[in-house]
Order: structure tokens, then C-alpha cells, then sequence
């Protein structure tokens, strides 16, 4: 059995109200909506989304991150806190991100993890 979501929802009522309409019955107003709704539905969950306030803010500040590193060698993660004035978290966060993109590595030294621009970037 298919789990119900509220997109088939939707169709099944769709589908009811347009064989009803057959009969002489007038469900058309209430079948444009329901139409409606089921597309917002639809472009809701298929991930185009519109990036957050905090999202672009966040990767701008991973580009001046970047930067800071390409200049300055490679820093820990409470050295980038410090010079952006952010969170410990945040900047763990953010440089993670950074080396799943592939323009940081990380490595470890003495038991401390130090961020660095990657090789060919």
C-alpha cells in the first residue's frame, strides 16, 4: 500500500469532484482550488526552495573564510571564531561545509585540527 501524502489526497479529491461534475454537478471552483494548492504542494517539496536570510549570510561568510585562510595559512576552527566573531559551533559548522565543497582540507597535528585551502584551489 502507498502512503497517503497530501499531494495523492488531493488527486483523489480532485479525481471525485471532476467524475461528479459529470452528473451536473458544478465543483469547478472548488477543483481550481484544490488544483492550486496541490502545485504549491508540489514546488514546496521538490527542493527549490529560496536560500534563508541566515543561509546567505552564512555564504558570504564562508567565502570571506576562505579568503582569511588563502591569505593567512591554515587556522583552527577557534582562530576563525575569534577573527569573525562567531561561535565555536559556527565556525566548526561553516569549515566543515567548506571541506565538504572540496576547498578545504583538514588535518591533524599534535592532537589539534587545523583548515587549510586545498590542493588546485
Amino acid at each position: 500500500m502507498t502512503k497517503m501524502t497530501y499531494v495523492n489526497a488531493l488527486d483523489t479529491a480532485i479525481n471525485f469532484l471532476n467524475e461528479n461534475i459529470q452528473y451536473g454537478d458544478d465543483f469547478s471552483a472548488t477543483v481550481e482550488k484544490l488544483e492550486a494548492l496541490k502545485v504549491q504542494l508540489e514546488k514546496r517539496h521538490s527542493g527549490e526552495r529560496k536560500p534563508t536570510k541566515v543561509q546567505k549570510e552564512n555564504e558570504s561568510l564562508k567565502e570571506d573564510i576562505f579568503a582569511y585562510i588563502s591569505e593567512n595559512g591554515a587556522k583552527r576552527a577557534t582562530e576563525v571564531a575569534i577573527y569573525f566573531g562567531i561561535s565555536g559551533q559556527k565556525a566548526s559548522a561553516l569549515l566543515k561545509q567548506i571541506v565538504e565543497s572540496g576547498r578545504f582540507e583538514k588535518y591533524t597535528e599534535k592532537r589539534v585540527t587545523y583548515f587549510r585551502v586545498a590542493e588546485g584551489c
